[in-house]
């Protein structure tokens, strides 16, 4: 019987390891954890680019890998650009921003 349970327990423990191994990220691959967390952040992203005065630009692209939002597409200026990157690193969870962005 104490047989019966040492292995039940060693096959419970090694599901539960194998199964945290893969919800686990890679340096390429986001984890279930890590892709809710940088969409929220691009959410909160767009809506703080979105509700700029100087900015209100839908042609601004978001994407969140990690913590680093990528900002590409097209504003009407250099200060857009540089408001629009302000703006970014404002925001909660951000850690890096990527400028990809172009002036019109």
């Amino acid at each position: 019987m104490n047989r019966i349970g040492t292995y039940l327990t060693i096959i419970f423990l090694a599901t539960a390891a194998l199964s945290s191994v893969g919800c686990s990220s890679t340096p390429r691959q986001e984890g279930t954890g890590e892709y809710i967390d940088d969409s929220v952040v691009t959410s909160k992203v767009k809506v703080a680019i979105l509700g700029d005065p100087m900015l209100k630009s839908a042609e601004i692209n978001v994407e969140t890998f990690k913590g680093v939002v990528q900002l590409s597409g097209f504003v009407s200026s250099g200060a857009a650009v540089k408001r629009a990157v302000e703006v970014t690193r404002a925001v909660a969870g951000v850690t890096s921003v990527k400028n990809d962005m172009l002036v019109k």
